[in-house]
């Protein structure tokens, strides 16, 4: 099957064309970091407005790179939820438009679905699989049976770990976002510099909190305000980066040990991280346990990773009607029953 898949759940709008759900013929991502930037993050109704401004665009940009055109299309899927709901009204509206005037199947899928299914793009993968997703929005340990089969084991109570990435970046002055500027000092600085908290470590739960590792960032920052510059800022954000990383790294090694799960998947944008990469790396390595992790351009949010759900739903007659609506939240443990 030939998919067209959209992406519009928060502030970059793509579009990709996907040959069977494995093989990528076109991948094509319009970010508007530039523009929220300008506000220190995401501005909802700035986002859905640009949205719409670059959807056709980028649509057509995708089924051109593919050598393809609308009527080669033989299926559109669609990211439905979570995310900001006028962002995936503009997405979710286009892909139901494409549809109903092709006559042909669509299906909207979960993001964070397409996140932790993103590495069938690259490589094949039994199931089942513990899948570790890391964005700005979401902290979330999954135990994988299959395509559709999905369950929670641990969540974050506040801040996911992106977000306690871009907001500490905030309080030490960096642009936004700042996550990916923390990875880069943190490599030039001492991470047992500063004496961060490690928040649930220890409670006996699967759960994640970042908010007070964050709190702990601006109260170091407002003690000593050379913090953010010059060596003392490396140190920072190696010490902050570090913390993340140990309650990441203990948490995923009791899932594995909970579950007897021998594959690991980290995916979502922070896998882009070099310090998370690298320590999930070590841990697979102690452990005997098998580590994917998608390349960079399919960790960030992106249409082709859709794809993946979205071919094996529809070859399996799983469509979505056309009354269906985007949803901000969703829960993926019942993620079958609420497709269609």
């Amino acid at each position: 099957m030939l998919l067209l898949a959209i992406e519009t759940s928060c502030d970059e709008t793509a579009a990709a064309v996907v040959r069977d759900g494995r093989e990528i013929l076109s991948s094509v991502v319009s970010s508007q970091i530039a523009i929220h930037a300008l506000y220190g993050g995401v501005v909802p109704e700035i986002a859905s407005r640009k949205h719409l401004e670059t959807i056709s665009p980028v649509i057509s940009q995708a089924l051109q790179t593919a050598g393809v055109t609308m009527g080669d299309i033989e299926g559109v899927t669609v990211t439905r939820g979570p995310g900001l709901s006028g962002a995936l009204l503009v997405g979710f509206s286009a892909a139901k438009a494409i549809a109903a005037a092709r006559r042909i199947p669509f299906v909207g899928v979960h993001h964070i679905e397409g996140h932790l299914l993103a590495v069938f793009l690259e490589q094949p993968l039994p199931f089942p699989f513990l899948a570790l997703v890391v964005s700005g929005g979401h902290t979330h340990l999954y135990h994988v049976e299959g395509i559709g089969r999905y369950t929670t084991l641990g969540r974050t109570i506040d801040d996911a770990a992106g977000e306690a990435y871009d907001k500490s970046a905030k309080i030490m002055g960096m642009p936004y976002p700042g996550g990916a500027l923390i990875d880069k000092l943190a490599a030039s600085g001492n991470p047992a510099a500063v004496a961060l908290p490690r928040p649930l470590l220890h409670d006996g739960s699967l759960r994640f909190s970042f908010s007070g590792l964050k709190t702990a960032v601006l109260q170091h920052v407002a003690k000593h305000p050379q913090a953010v510059s010059g060596q003392e800022l490396n140190d920072l954000c190696a010490s902050f980066q570090q913390a993340v990383c140990d309650v990441l790294i203990f948490k995923t090694e009791a899932a594995l040990k909970q579950t007897g799960a021998r594959r690991l998947v980290v995916a979502g944008g922070v896998a882009c991280n070099s310090g998370l990469r690298s320590a999930m790396a070590q841990l697979c390595a102690r452990l005997q346990v098998d580590l994917s992790i998608p390349a960079p351009a399919l960790c960030g949010d992106n249409a082709a990773m859709l794809a993946v759900p979205g071919d094996y739903y529809l070859s399996n007659g799983l469509a979505s009607r056309d009354g269906l609506d985007v949803t901000a939240t969703w829960d993926m443990d019942s993620i079958k029953e609420s497709l269609t």
